[in-house]
């Protein structure tokens, strides 16, 4: 049984993701990224079994999966996690595995992870349970293991939010269903949790990860490449 004080994951996970009609179109909302680069600095760290964290539709795991030995896809969406089992289900391939769990959830089984991916998820926690996050996924590392990170994450100061936020806006698409509008942005700014770099970077190092690379895009959107010390 989960502690009293522990986060409901499922209540953060933004409502469109719990929703199959929202879901169906995912793929498309998030342009079709390509996952080569990812797969390419997983494989240079010598993963073999890999931990998709906020999965989403499972297009990343079944990439890894084409290229891994073992992958573990996890989602706290129920109409995510069925469309990663049609999905796993129709690719024929034995080594992916799907599990209905969060960052504060997952248990995981076997030997150490060599690495974990996660994209577009983290930032759905609040600061403290990002750096919880954080630590429990170094606890399932093996030393010297990889954590790759895509999310929104701030790199400005205070004062320049809304400069920031302004260009960010006018960037956005304008067909919701070909991309994310400056209502989404604009909503995702209010409601959700991303952080500052300077707040993030902090926790990966308490976390016991060593920062390999960190490359920002127009200053909200941060990759980075980290290993377990």
């Amino acid at each position: 049984m989960s502690s009293p004080w522990m986060l409901d994951e499922t209540a953060y996970a933004g409502p469109e993701h719990l929703d199959p009609a929202f879901v169906a179109g995912y793929d498309r909302k998030q342009g079709y990224p390509d996952f080569t680069e990812d797969v390419a600095v997983l494989r240079g760290y010598g993963a073999s079994t890999v931990v998709d964290l906020g999965a989403g539709s499972g297009r990343f795991a079944l990439a890894a999966a084409r290229e891994f030995g073992r992958v573990v896809a996890v989602d706290i969406s129920p109409a995510m996690l069925a469309l990663i089992g049609s999905r796993a289900s129709a690719s024929g391939l034995s080594n992916l595995e799907y599990v209905r769990a969060g960052f504060l959830t997952y248990q995981h089984s076997g030997p150490p992870a060599d690495a974990v991916y996660t994209r577009n998820a983290l930032h759905q926690l609040p600061d403290f349970w990002k750096a919880v996050a954080l630590d429990r996924i170094a606890r399932m590392l093996r030393p010297g293991g990889v954590l790759r990170v895509h999310d929104l994450i701030y790199d400005f100061a205070p004062g320049e939010a809304g400069e920031v936020f302004d260009r960010w806006l006018a960037g956005a698409a304008t067909d919701p269903a070909q991309g994310y509008t400056s209502e989404d942005y604009a909503e995702h700014i209010r409601t959700e949790h991303s952080t500052f770099r300077w707040l993030f970077e902090p926790m990966l190092d308490a976390a016991g990860f060593r920062i390999v690379t960190a490359d920002f895009r127009a200053s909200v959107y941060g990759t980075y490449t980290c290993v377990k010390r």
